[in-house]
C-alpha cells in the first residue's frame, strides 16, 4: 500500500499502526494512526487523476450519522446529546402517553468498528438503525442511548478508535452510558427501567444492568453475551480491554432475562449463546429458528414487548429452550414452555 502512494506522489510514514482507516466508505488515512506528508507533485499525472478523483467523490460521501439522525426524526423522536464522564453521547427520546413508571432504553450493536481485518473504521456508526425501528414500535416511555465516540463524535476530545474496538465494552464506554443513563432517569422520573440491546447492544445491558438496582428486565437479541467464545470462533483479535458479560456474577434473580437467539444467525451463532444463557438464573431463552443476526426483529417485536411488559406467557415468540429457575412472574413457570 506504501509503494501505490509514493508511486502517485502521496507520502505515507506510518507512525503508531499499519492500518488504513475508512470513513463511511471513503478512504481517509487517521490522523491518530499516521503522521501524514502529502504532495501531489504538479507534474505527476497520476496524482492529479487521483487528487480529482477524490474531489468528485468527497461530496456523495454522507456520514452514517445523519442516517441515524433521519431515522430518529421520521419517528418523530426527540433528539438530544447527554454528557458523562466526559463523553458526549446521542440520545433520542419517545415520550408517550402511558404513565407508565418504566423507561424502555435501547442500544443498538457495535456499528462498523473495523471495515476491514485490519482496517480500523474511523467512525464506527453503523447505517443499521434497527433498534431505533424497535424504539417506533414500542408504545412505552423510551430511549436511545449512543455510545462514547457514536454518531459523528469519533474524534471528539478523549476518543481513541480502542473505544470501539478492544475497549467496546470497557469499564469507560459502559460508566460513560450509565452516567447518561443516570441523568436521564433524574430528569425524567421513571422508578423502573428495562434495558434492551442487539448484538454488541445486548452485552452493554447486561452489563449496565449491574450498575441500576432501578433495571427489571434485561432483553436481548443475538446478544454477544459471551465475546471470548466469540472472538475464539471468528479467530478475531481479543477484546483486551473488554467486560466480558459471561466473566461477570450473574444478576440477581429479581432481574428479568428474555433472550432470543437467531437460529441462522452467522455474526454471534447459536451455539456460543446458549450456555451462558442457561447459566442465569432467571432467564428465558428463546430460539427463533428463521431468523439471522439483523432479521428480522421488526415483525417478532409487537408481540415480544406483549409478553414482556404484560409478562404473557402463553405467546413468546420463537421456540423456548431454557426456563427460569425461579418463579419470575408469580404463576406457574410451567407456562414457558
Amino acid at each position: 500500500m506504501y509503494d501505490v502512494f509514493t508511486d502517485i506522489g502521496i507520502h505515507v510514514k506510518a507512525f503508531k499502526t499499519k492500518y488504513i482507516a475508512q470513513f463511511n466508505g471513503c478512504l481517509v488515512l487517521s490522523t491518530q494512526s499516521f503522521t501524514i506528508r502529502l504532495h501531489l507533485l504538479l507534474r505527476n499525472w497520476r496524482g492529479l487523476l487521483l487528487f480529482s478523483l477524490i474531489l468528485c467523490v468527497l461530496p456523495a460521501c454522507q456520514t452514517v450519522t445523519h442516517k441515524v439522525y433521519e431515522a430518529g426524526e421520521r419517528a418523530g423522536f426527540t433528539r438530544q446529546t447527554v454528557t458523562a464522564k466526559g463523553y458526549a453521547m446521542m440520545v433520542m427520546s419517545a415520550k408517550r402517553e402511558t404513565n407508565s413508571q418504566y423507561l424502555h432504553v435501547y442500544l443498538e450493536g457495535d456499528g462498523v468498528p473495523w471495515t476491514k481485518r485490519t482496517i480500523i473504521a474511523a467512525d464506527p456508526t453503523s447505517d443499521s438503525v434497527l433498534m431505533l425501528d424497535l424504539m417506533a414500535i414500542d408504545t412505552q416511555d423510551s430511549v436511545y442511548i449512543g455510545r462514547p465516540c457514536y454518531n459523528g463524535t469519533a474524534r471528539a476530545p478523549g476518543c481513541d478508535n480502542r473505544l470501539w474496538t478492544s475497549g467496546r465494552y470497557s469499564i469507560t464506554v459502559v460508566e460513560a452510558m450509565a452516567g447518561a443513563l443516570r441523568q436521564l432517569l433524574k430528569k425524567t422520573g421513571h422508578r423502573y427501567v428495562r434495558l434492551f440491546g442487539h448484538s454488541g447492544g445486548g452485552a452493554l445491558a447486561m452489563l449496565l444492568a449491574e450498575r441500576f438496582e432501578q433495571v427489571t428486565d434485561v432483553v436481548t437479541l443475538a446478544g454477544n453475551l459471551d465475546t471470548a467464545a466469540w472472538v475464539t470462533h471468528h479467530g478475531y483479535t481479543p477484546l483486551y480491554s473488554s467486560l466480558n458479560p459471561s466473566d461477570r456474577v450473574p444478576l440477581p434473580s429479581t432481574v428479568r432475562q428474555w433472550h432470543w437467539v437467531a437460529g441462522r444467525d452467522r455474526v454471534i451463532p447459536a451455539e456460543i449463546l446458549l450456555p451462558f444463557i442457561r447459566r442465569q438464573p432467571n432467564a428465558l431463552g428463546v430460539v427463533v429458528s428463521n431468523y439471522s443476526h439483523n432479521c428480522c426483529w421488526q415483525s417478532m417485536w409487537p408481540a415480544a414487548l406483549e409478553q414482556i411488559v404484560n409478562l404473557g406467557l402463553t405467546q413468546i415468540p420463537g421456540d423456548i429452550f431454557t426456563i427460569p429457575d425461579v418463579n419470575i412472574v408469580g404463576r406457574d413457570v410451567r407456562r414457558w414452555q
